[in-house]
Parts: C-alpha cells; structure tokens; sequence
C-alpha cells in the first residue's frame, strides 16, 4: 500500500492557483492500473474548475513518467503512446528507455513490487529523460509548452444539452453540446493512455 505527502502533478492539472487547498485521505481507492490503494489527493485546481483527484499511485505513475491525473508525460506534456513512439525509433543501438508495464494481473504486481524496491533504494525507476538529442528534439517539437487549463473546466450540463438549464451565468456546469458519440476522442480511458494503446488522441497526433 502506498503512502505520500504530496502528489505527482502536472502543471496543467495542479491550476493557476498558487494557494490550492488539497484534501488528503490515506488509502482512498485503488489505483486505477495496479488496483492496489494509495492515498488520494482531491482539488480544485480554479474559480469555475471541476474538482479534480489522483487517478494512478505513484510507484505507476514513476513507473511512466506522468502525471497521476491526467496519465500525460511529466516532460513534454504528450500522451505515452507518443512519447514511446518516438523513443523505440532512438533505441537503435543503445539501451530500452520506454518501460513495458505487464498488463496481468500476477505480472504486474511483481513488476510494481521491484519499482517500490528500486523507488526507495536509487530514487528513480525508469530511464525516461535520458533520450537522445535527436529524440529529445523531435518531442519538444510536439510538447505543449504552457499549462493548458481549458482541460481542468467543469463537466457539461445535461439540462444545457436539452434546452432546459434556467440557471445562465450561475450555472457550475459547462455550457457546451456533448461530442458526437462517434467521435474518437469522445471515447478515452486511463488504461489505454497508460499503456499507451487505442489513446485516441495519441493517434490524432501521429
């Protein structure tokens, strides 16, 4: 079971705000790719933001480099799916930098046992950040250089969606029509983005 201080975040989720209030309960829920629990950080990251809440623990989310809400690379701010990609084109002759996290249930427990292990022992668990220059490059090309908070606005309002929200400029939810249910990106999920498979937006990018 996994116990911590303070979250592993991105900028983009954390908010604007630099006096966050953070709500913290001890063994939460379980996380959402090894199902073991872990202790739950919950926000409000701005003024009309949704509450926001830790999705993966952090041995997982070290374990990929991301940010334990919104699953997207700590560095570069970009799916997993992309990030891998690029870095197996750099992996030509010298050692692996994309993780492979097993996706069995028996497996993954003991490949998240051995990164708790090395977690405490050498800090790290992953040689992500030691790409190449090339690999390096061609990421911060496609990186998202500034927090993007327009990802942190609140859920749509249903009643909007059929004319019949009365509250206007009061209402706590978004004002917007929902996407087309045959939309890719309308249907996204943390596995995927995780193990970097089926992320629909990752494919819109490559």
């Amino acid at each position: 079971w996994e116990s911590d201080e303070f979250p592993l975040l991105c900028e983009s989720c954390l908010g604007e705000n630099p006096y966050v209030r953070m709500m913290k309960e001890a063994y939460g829920s379980a996380c959402k790719i090894c199902v073991r629990p872990f202790t739950v950080f919950r926000w409000k990251p701005g003024k009309r933001a949704r509450y926001k809440k830790t999705e993966v623990c952090q041995t997982c989310a070290r374990m990929k480099n991301v940010c334990q809400t919104c699953v997207l690379d700590l560095q570069f701010h970009l799916p997993v799916q992309v990030r891998d990609a690029f870095l197996a084109k750099d992996e030509g002759g010298g050692a692996q930098l994309a993780v492979n996290v097993p996706e069995s249930d028996a497996n993954r427990e003991w490949f998240s046992q051995q990164h708790s292990r090395m977690l405490e022992q050498e800090g790290a668990v992953s040689a992500y950040g030691k790409a190449s220059g090339s690999a390096d490059s061609a990421l911060l090309r496609m990186a998202r250089r500034e927090p993007y908070y327009k990802r942190n606005r609140a859920h749509l309002c249903s009643f909007y969606a059929r004319g019949e929200c009365n509250r206007g400029d009061e209402c706590p939810y978004l004002h917007e029509m929902p996407r087309d249910k045959d939309d890719p990106l309308a249907k996204q999920n943390i596995k995927d983005r995780f193990y970097g498979k089926n992320d629909p937006v990752a494919v819109k990018m490559l």
